[in-house]
């Protein structure tokens, strides 16, 4: 049979797998004929959390949620000394579904309250499933739902959606790390603090972490307890609602980190153990537990499961207006043993069984859920496997992500700065590991992000000028390891986004070099707030070099964002010199020239070029950016060649060793 699939055209060593990824397109429809019954689309379909949860109404407040599972449910809190009673009991409906109706006067917005769930063999206070605000009593540290009911609605002010622009340049932060202070930071400090440093750097995505609520923050937000809630730790839904109409009204698009790949094991605050059953929205047995995370593993074959996770998606990008999603800990999803111990060094280990078919068919319905929303949102998949078709279109057989993280870029980087000496780096091999992807799909190309930066790993800039960063970086000092490392920091990042596969991400302070781990409070450091929090004063310090970085940062992001469409375009290799060390390739109409040796200079270096004159738009060793200036960026260069009309010329270059120069090519005009 031939391959009907563009999936499977683009790639024919696929051929042999072609019934089952049919197979796998064939029931990512049927589930949606499933779950739709007599619903127009998925986006009416998810409307989980307008039905479930705590809703005010013409008639008064109601109160529904799914425990197939219990035998009676109460709801508890200030309004009755948190004391079960039969005047706050919950009727049981059909297929599971509890209700409670009371008067409008009951509750109060502002009022704590939690479920009493009975089952069979016992009893526990719960958080409703679908909860929008929860908040942490600071004494005893125990969760309470609250009510959230302000006197007036928010008023968007920024209502358009952000239109699909260019590649993402994507600028992943943490809202309670974000703050100079020794604390938590608030919504309302980023939008007025850090919002503008985005802005001003040039980056058009905002990727913000840990917005969902979760009991531990030490977990960076990846161990969820409550799905529909903003954290409160970093201010109210009204804050957030806020700050995200403020970067819209910048150009800028939000996206938030999604857990749906796990969930935290906590009975009181989350949904281990919600209705006695244990496996309510989980596995049941081995299956139940990740083995690595000490989480709860979803069970996508359970259309309720669906509906929570799908009523998630559409929840955010409605109440909040989000532009899309990072779906965390896609691997997991993907495997039944969640990617593991496992090289991937086959085809074989994308079809052979061991894959969790429900997890491909919500990933695809995820994905189509989000363009029904907004055609213009974003999905990225954090995923290492490599698994064909993740970021293709579902009608070509694929799950329909727009990006997947270039997780080996990072990894790569770690290897070489660390394991390599930097005159045995080959710049042919560079070039490879940076642009090399499926043909079907768009990364995200990053040198580090968050994960590089935590306690126990050291960032790039680390890794180049170790210790010497606390004390060599003032502008006025001679240091030969921060010299060495703040010229190549500068190159790693240049290249690493110029052969990008789509679009770029940066972690907050990574842009200047910041020059610490992340650490968060735990009992091991004291409950320290010192390494979970960013050094803004040392970028803004025009006596350090940190300065230096972040002004090369500034200019580098905007030179890509004016003048390349990343997503549209793929790095075309002209030269790969591994004697002097010399690599030169074009993007669009922009040529890169990168000299990694550490200590020869290239001069009259002849490069084969497009005809025409090229002006040097960027130059890593300008002054402003911490270099020594070795570079005339007046001068205008044009192409030359031995006889006349000849496609490829050469162009001559004085390339400094450890620089990178970006020229724009501007085509010479014909004289008749």
């Amino acid at each position: 049979m031939p391959p009907t699939l563009k999936l499977i055209n683009t790639d024919p060593l696929l051929e042999n797998y072609q019934l089952k990824i049919e197979g796998r397109k064939i029931a990512a429809e049927q589930k949606e004929r499933e779950l739709l019954q007599g619903s127009d689309s998925l986006t009416d379909f998810a409307n989980g959390y307008l039905f479930f949860g705590l809703h005010l109404t013409d008639y008064g407040w109601i109160l529904r949620e799914w425990a197939p599972h219990a035998t009676q449910i109460y709801l508890v809190g200030e309004l009755n000394n948190w004391q079960d009673s039969d005047e706050f009991a919950f009727t049981r409906k059909e297929h599971g579904v509890w209700e409670l109706a009371l008067a409008a006067e009951v509750l109060h917005h502002g009022d704590l309250y939690r479920l009493s769930v009975y089952w069979e063999s016992g009893h526990g206070h719960r958080l409703p499933a679908y909860v929008t605000r929860v908040v942490q009593d600071l004494e005893t540290l125990v969760f309470s739902a609250q009510v959230w009911q302000p006197k007036t609605n928010f008023i968007w002010r920024n209502t358009g959606r952000i239109s699909k622009q260019k590649s993402p340049l994507i600028y992943e932060a943490h809202v309670g790390m974000a703050t100079e202070e020794e604390k938590v930071g608030s919504f309302n400090e980023f939008r007025h603090n850090v919002l503008p440093r985005i802005r001003k750097a040039g980056y058009n995505t905002i990727q913000l972490m840990a917005v969902q609520e979760h009991p531990y923050y030490g977990s960076f937000g990846y161990h969820v307890s409550n799905y529909f809630a903003v954290s409160s730790r970093f201010g109210t839904p009204t804050d957030l609602k806020a700050l995200i109409d403020e970067a819209h009204g910048m150009g800028m698009r939000v996206i938030i980190d999604l857990v749906h790949s796990h969930s935290v094991k906590n009975e009181n605050e989350g949904l281990g153990n919600f209705d006695g059953s244990g496996h309510q929205y989980f596995h049941e047995g081995a299956r139940r537990n990740h083995q690595a995370w000490d989480s709860l593993c979803f069970d996508y074959g359970k259309n309720e499961v669906l509906h929570f996770l799908l009523s998630n998606i559409k929840y955010w990008m409605s109440e909040f207006h989000c532009d899309g999603f990072r779906f965390d800990g896609v691997t997991s999803m993907l495997y039944l043993n969640h990617g593991l111990n496992c090289d991937f060094i086959s085809y074989d280990m994308y079809f052979d069984g061991k894959q969790d078919e429900d997890a491909i068919v919500y990933l695809a319905l995820a994905n189509k859920l989000m363009k029904q929303i907004n055609p213009n949102s974003i999905s990225i998949a954090e995923e290492m496997s490599g698994y064909p078709g993740l970021a293709a279109p579902i009608p070509d057989g694929g799950l329909g992500f727009d990006y997947r993280l270039a997780m080996g870029i990072p990894d790569y980087w770690i290897k070489l700065i660390k394991d390599v000496k930097e005159e045995d780096w080959r710049v042919g091999d560079i070039f490879f590991a940076l642009s090399n992807k499926r043909v079907e799909e768009k990364t995200i190309s990053y040198a580090e992000s968050h994960d590089q930066a935590l306690v126990g790993d050291k960032t790039i800039i680390f890794r180049l000028i170790d210790k010497a960063i606390y004390w060599n970086m003032h502008k006025g000092s001679q240091c030969i390891e921060v010299e060495r490392g703040i010229a190549l920091y500068k190159m790693i990042r240049l290249i690493t986004i110029a052969s990008s596969g789509g679009a770029y991400l940066n972690f907050m302070g990574n842009e200047f070099g910041h020059p610490e781990w992340i650490d968060f409070p735990r009992q091991g450091n004291n409950w320290s707030y010192k390494y979970a929090r960013r050094q803004w004063s040392l970028a803004d310090n025009k006596e350090l070099r940190f300065e230096s970085l972040n002004n090369f940062d500034q200019a580098m992001i905007q030179l890509i964002d004016n003048k390349i469409e990343l997503n549209k375009s793929l790095p075309e290799s002209i030269l790969q010199d591994e004697t002097h060390k010399v690599l030169a390739f074009y993007r669009d109409n922009l040529l890169f020239v990168f000299n990694f040796n550490p200590t020869v200079s290239c001069f009259d270096y002849e490069i084969p070029v497009r005809p025409g004159k090229y002006k040097l738009i960027l130059s890593s060793d300008a002054e402003v950016f911490g270099g020594f200036g070795r570079v005339d960026a007046s001068q205008l260069y044009y192409s030359k060649t031995s006889f006349p009309m000849a496609k490829i010329q050469m162009l001559s270059l004085y390339v400094p060793s450890r620089c990178a120069l970006v020229f724009e090519s501007i085509p010479s005009k014909r004289v008749i």
